[in-house]
Parts: structure tokens; sequence; C-alpha cells
């Protein structure tokens, strides 16, 4: 009972979202679902082909930490589903996500699977994937109806480890160019921006003091015509 009470309390606690996922035949990507929220959401396409790239054949669990998100990854008969989440989302989630997308992905396709080209699924299942990130991510009975099954059990003994593990120097210096690259050019167009908006504030600064000027000189013109006629003829 007791062990149950900290389960609550951790769920209570886990905020966040499933952000990515995907479905393999080894590093043949088969179907895929992500989203352009955040930048971590846009790089995790390549990121997760890196992964699996690295991946060996047999079944197992395993999850790659990467700044404040986890890569969890699940393996049954050669393929791969996985799914990238924010840290604070924990691991119960994201892992009966997996089982259930697993679940559907096998009774959907069978063994059709051994032979399907790249993103042959994808048109069909990406849908499916969608939904289900949506459902685990945002309904609170997710994971109340899957904790009840026995492999879920099996997160608790799943080891976190780093995505360096599985990257070879080149590639995280790649990656960390493509990130410093993004950063530059979101740097750059804020540059940008920043000198369109000055020359248009410089522009409607001008613009004010013409006016100003055009409006002190019809005053004069005003005044000078009550006083001396429209064709400023004034008598001695």
């Amino acid at each position: 009972e007791r062990e149950r009470e900290r389960e609550r309390e951790t769920m209570a606690g886990e905020k966040g979202s499933v952000l990515f996922s995907l479905v393999s035949r080894g590093a043949v990507v088969l179907a895929e679902q992500g989203s352009d929220k955040t930048e971590a959401a846009r790089a995790a396409p390549r990121v997760a082909r890196r992964i699996i790239e690295k991946l060996s054949a047999s079944n197992n669990r395993v999850t790659y930490s990467q700044d404040s998100h986890l890569y969890h990854i699940l393996c049954e008969n050669g393929i791969i589903y996985l799914c990238m989440a924010d840290e604070s989302f924990g691991r119960r989630i994201p892992f009966a996500f997996l089982e259930d997308i697993k679940q559907r992905f096998s009774s959907q396709y069978g063994a059709t699977v051994s032979t399907a080209l790249a993103y042959a699924y994808n048109t069909e299942f990406s849908r499916v994937l969608r939904q289900q990130m949506e459902y685990f991510s945002s309904n609170p009975n997710a994971d109340s109806i899957n904790k009840v099954k026995s492999e879920i059990a099996e997160v608790k003994n799943v080891m976190v480890e780093n995505i360096e593990k599985v990257l070879d120097r080149g590639e995280k210096i790649e990656l960390l160019m493509d990130k410093t690259d993004r950063l530059q050019g979101e740097a750059s167009r804020f540059r940008g921006q920043a000198r369109k908006l000055k020359n248009q504030m410089w522009w409607n600064k001008i613009r004010n003091m013409m006016l100003l000027a055009l409006i002190i000189f019809l005053v004069i013109y005003f005044i000078l015509a009550l006083a001396c006629g429209p064709k400023l003829k004034c008598s001695g």
C-alpha cells in the first residue's frame, strides 16, 4: 500500500509530454510523428536516427538522456519503438505509450514489416502515433490503464544512460554545431528585426518632426493672413 501511495505521489509530480515517436526496423524508419514546438522537438528526428543506427537487434529497454529530455526505446523482434519526452514526465508513461504503440503496430501490420520499405506506413500510422502521443500526454487515465500490466513494472529496472554513449565524437560535434548554427541563425534574425525596428522608429521620428514643422508653418501663415490678408501685404 505504501508503494502504491509513493507511485501516486510520483505520478502527481510528473509534468510534461511525449514530443516525438517513431517505429523502425533496425535503422529503417517505418513511421514517425513529431512536433516543432521546441528546439529539442525539432532536433528529435535527427537524434533518434543516430540512436537507432547504434542499437543492437536484441530485445531490450533503454533510456538515453539529453539535456532535459529522455529518449525511451523498446526493442522487440527486430522492431524498435522509440519516443522522446520531457525528463520531468518520468519513465512509466512513456514506456506505457511504447507498449501501446507496439501492440497497435504489430496487430495492424504483422509479418509485413520484415520487408517494408522506409516510411511505408507513415501515412497511416503517423496519425496513430499523433493520437496516442496526445492521449498519453494529456489524459490522466493513460497510466492507470497500463500500469496493471506486468511489463510496465520492468521500467524500474531500465537504466538511464547519457546519449553520448551512442554517439561518437564526430556525431556529437555535428549535433552541437547544428544547434550552434540554429542559435546563430536566430540571433541573426533577431539583429535584423532590431535594425528594422530601429529604422522604422527613426523614420517615424522624422515624419513626426516634418508634420510638426508643417503645422507650425500653417499656424504662422494663418495668423499673418488674418492680419495682412491672404497675400501677406501688410500696410504701414
